[in-house]
């Protein structure tokens, strides 16, 4: 079990290992975004003398005091669940095992310097005293991304103003350090883009939205990561998960009324991906299945009818080896021809298209369980547990046969 978390640097998180890619945005948003996102990020310190324990605490809760819609809106997303019991399961291990791997990992998953146990190499791996493991275990918290040394930054006002017109002392928490970054794609490129020369299969890089995005029609235009998961400057992230989020970025069509009813069954099944500005899926963790199949008259399916094609990467659990990647790049297209010779019990044919957020998440965690997964054991049954409830049934189409 250990041979295969060094090998995978916590496939689970590995997202941890990034660092920004080169892009030709504006200087003033890479400045910015290069020394917010420095890594490992440094202690808070202590907080000024007139904040009270409201403004001075990390805590999301404390945010939430003055913002509750954001906080309503982060608690449903996965930032909130960063550090979920598949990721706390591999790093009961990992911290002792692996110390500078799991720290990686904290670096996107709960990127305060008070959330990671322990020191860096340089201090041989120390307990870390500014700890706080409460704080830990919320994953990525609003002052991951909004505070630096008891500043907090955020994105320029609705109007496009930097400032306000009270003076910053009177404002709570010496009001806020406003940037177009925060509205920005390269804003979020850091734990969602590996570095070039970084962790690959076959030649490509495990984890490469920010550039799928770059190339597409959707950065030429403009479009950046927020204007689709975080619409309206929610704080909700939606993706792979979310059914009507999926369904917004693709178009689904079924070739002909009706299946024939003649000696085979024929239909078309096509999954477009026409709003989605990076490939779909993005990742190597989830896919999704064009299904058809045939049903009788008690709506079950006869077996032998079923026909499947699959969009997505799927890898070795070692990452030694692609074993297929069907993605679609924005504009591209899947179909499913179904045709199989009607059998005489059927008397429907059902398409589907099936999303399984977490197909590769679900094969890890069987493999870790079955080598011994140690101190890890109960989280990562848990996790197991929610990866196996994440299917969903994302379109549906019956033809009748008669």
């Amino acid at each position: 079990m250990i041979r295969m978390y060094r090998r995978l640097a916590l496939f689970g998180v590995v997202l941890a290992v990034l660092a920004p890619a080169a892009r030709a945005a504006a200087p003033d948003v890479e400045a910015f975004v290069a020394r917010h996102w420095r890594a490992p990020l440094a202690p808070q310190g202590p907080p000024p003398e007139r904040f009270s324990a409201t403004e001075a605490s990390l805590a999301p809760d404390a945010c939430g005091t003055c913002h509750p819609a954001q906080l309503a809106d982060w608690r449903t997303s996965l930032h909130a669940r960063a550090m979920g019991p598949g990721v706390t399961g591999q790093l009961a291990e990992m911290l002792e095992s692996a110390p500078a791997d799991a720290l990686g990992c904290y670096t996107c998953h709960a990127p305060l310097a008070e959330q990671r146990p322990l020191l860096g190499r340089a201090a041989g791996h120390a307990k870390n005293p500014a700890f706080d493991p409460a704080l830990a275990s919320h994953g990525l918290v609003c002052a991951g991304c909004h505070v630096r040394a008891h500043e907090w930054f955020g994105p320029p006002r609705r109007d496009g103003s930097l400032t306000s017109t009270a003076p910053r002392d009177t404002l709570p928490h010496h009001g806020v350090t406003r940037t177009p970054a925060f509205l920005a794609a390269e804003f979020c490129r850091g734990c969602h883009q590996f570095e070039a020369g970084g962790l690959a299969v076959n030649g490509k890089l495990l984890e490469n939205t920010y550039e799928e995005w770059k190339a597409s029609r959707f950065a030429r235009d403009g479009v950046q990561c927020q204007d689709c998961h975080m619409p309206d400057r929610r704080h909700l992230w939606r993706g792979i998960h979310d059914p009507e989020m999926v369904r917004s970025g693709l178009t689904i069509t079924v070739d002909g009324a009706r299946a024939a009813t003649g000696r085979d069954v024929a239909a078309i099944l096509r999954v477009a991906s026409t709003r989605v500005g990076h490939r779909f899926p993005t990742y190597v963790v989830p896919r999704a299945v064009l299904r058809g199949e045939q049903l009788d008259g008690d709506g079950a399916v006869v077996a032998g009818t079923r026909r499947e094609r699959v969009i997505g990467r799927e890898v070795a659990l070692d990452l030694s080896r692609e074993l297929r990647d069907t993605r679609l790049a924005p504009g591209a297209s899947m179909r499913l021809d179904y045709r199989a010779p009607r059998d005489g019990r059927a008397r429907r044919l059902r398409l589907r298209v099936i999303v399984e957020p977490d197909a590769f998440y679900t094969r890890f965690f069987e493999t870790l369980l079955e080598q011994g997964a140690g101190r890890g054991e109960t989280q990562l049954r848990e996790a197991l547990a929610g990866a196996r409830r994440t299917p969903y049934v994302l379109f549906e189409r019956t033809l009748a046969l008669d």
